[in-house]
C-alpha cells in the first residue's frame, strides 16, 4: 500500500471480490476514503483506530461516523497487560470513554496480540480486562490468541464468542517471529473456529496479515478463495 500504490491494491481487493475493508489513510479523508472504496463496489466494513481518550472520542466517533461504520476496533500492547495492576489501569482507561461510545452507537472492540492471552495470576490477561472492563466487545484475532500454541483457538472463540463481533483471521505456524502464510496453509483449524462463533453476534471477517512468507497480494487472494470456497464466509465473487 506504501509509496502511492494503496489505490491500485484497494482496486486489487475489489476485483478479488472482497466486500470490506477495515480502517482507512494514505493522505484521505476518511469521508475520501469511504468514497473510494464504495466506488470500487466495497463498504468500509470498521475502524481501527487510535485508542481514544476523553479528549479525542469525539474525534473517533467523528471518523467513524464519516467512515459509514459503527464498528470500531483499537488495541494496546505488552506493558499494558504485564501485571493484574496494569490491566486494572488499562481497563479504567477503557471505561472512561465506553459509555461515550456507546451513547455515539458504536460498538468498540478490543484487538488482541499474545500477550492478552498469556497466564496473570492463574487466569488469561483478557479474563481480567473482561472482569474490570465487562462493557467491552473483541475483535478477537484467532492467530495471536493461540499464544504460539498455548491455546486453541477455536476454544478460545467459544470461551469468547458472545462478546466477537469482529474477528482477524490470519494463519502461519504458531512459531514466535515466523511470518504468517495465507489463510488455510497453516497451522490454523480454521473450521474449527468458524464453527465456534456465535453467528448472530459476528458480522465480519476480517483478513489480517502482518507479515507474509510469500507475496502477501497472493496470500491475500488465497485467503479470500479459500474462506469463500469452503463457505465460511461470503464475498462478491
Amino acid at each position: 500500500m506504501a509509496n502511492g500504490n494503496h489505490l491500485p491494491i484497494l482496486q486489487k481487493l475489489a476485483d478479488i471480490g472482497y466486500k470490506g475493508v477495515e480502517g482507512y489513510g494514505y493522505g484521505m479523508t476518511p469521508a475520501e476514503f469511504r468514497k473510494v472504496v464504495e466506488d470500487m463496489g466495497m463498504v468500509v466494513s470498521s475502524y481501527f483506530g487510535p485508542t481514544p481518550t476523553p479528549e479525542t472520542v469525539q474525534e473517533f466517533i467523528d471518523t467513524a461516523g464519516e467512515l459509514g461504520t459503527n464498528l470500531t476496533v483499537s488495541g494496546f500492547w505488552i506493558p499494558e497487560f504485564e501485571t493484574v495492576d496494569a490491566i486494572r489501569a488499562t481497563a479504567d482507561r477503557l471505561n472512561a470513554v465506553l459509555p461515550t461510545l456507546h451513547a455515539a452507537g458504536l460498538t468498540f472492540a478490543l484487538h488482541n496480540h499474545w500477550m492478552e492471552f498469556e497466564q496473570r495470576e492463574g487466569r488469561l490477561a483478557i479474563e481480567h480486562l473482561l472482569e474490570f472492563c465487562p462493557a467491552l466487545e473483541l475483535e478477537l484475532d484467532v492467530y495471536w490468541c493461540s499464544a504460539f500454541g498455548a491455546n486453541d483457538p477455536a476454544e478460545m472463540m467459544a470461551r469468547f464468542a458472545d462478546k466477537v463481533p469482529l474477528m482477524h483471521m490470519k494463519d502461519g505456524p504458531f512459531v514466535k517471529g515466523e511470518p504468517h502464510v495465507a489463510v488455510g496453509s497453516g497451522k490454523l483449524d480454521v473450521g474449527a473456529v468458524m464453527k465456534a462463533r456465535n453467528r448472530d453476534v459476528l458480522r465480519w471477517v476480517v483478513v489480517e496479515l502482518d507479515e507474509c512468507a510469500t507475496d502477501m497480494v497472493q496470500a491475500v487472494e488465497d485467503s479470500y478463495r479459500y474462506l469463500v470456497g469452503n463457505g465460511y464466509t461470503g464475498g462478491n465473487r
